[in-house]
């Protein structure tokens, strides 16, 4: 079995900054790309930030420039550094990894149970 547990969440004022954590742990052979989605009311799940297990990151427009992806392998951390929050950031984030688990040979994806983050004066 694999957990997923995110946090750092929370309200902060437009222009302020925030860190979320995720951690997975439990029987873990490798992690591959981990990163974070978000989802507003009535708005469809949007892709964020994605970090591969070399590195290599990948932004959405909406959030160049003031969001930061970084990971510790050893910890089987994913990290989010966002700065320059904007009231359109508001939403529910959610951290996921591509996990190969202890005994098996295929990827499984695996998703932690979000976070809310509010960016309001």
């Amino acid at each position: 079995q694999v957990q997923l547990v995110e946090s750092g969440g929370g309200l902060v004022q437009p222009g302020g900054s925030l860190r979320l954590s995720c951690v997975a742990s439990g029987s873990i052979f490798s992690i591959n790309n981990m990163g974070w989605y978000r989802q507003a009311p009535g708005k469809e799940r949007e892709l964020v930030i994605t970090i591969t297990s070399g590195g290599r990151t990948n932004y959405a427009d909406s959030v160049k420039g003031r969001f930061t992806i970084s990971r510790d392998t050893a910890k089987n951390t994913v990290y989010l550094q966002m700065n320059s929050l904007k009231p359109e950031d508001t939403s529910v984030y959610s951290c996921y990894a591509q996990i190969i688990r202890l005994g098996e040979s295929y990827e499984s994806l695996h998703w932690g149970q979000g976070t809310q983050v509010t960016v309001s004066s």
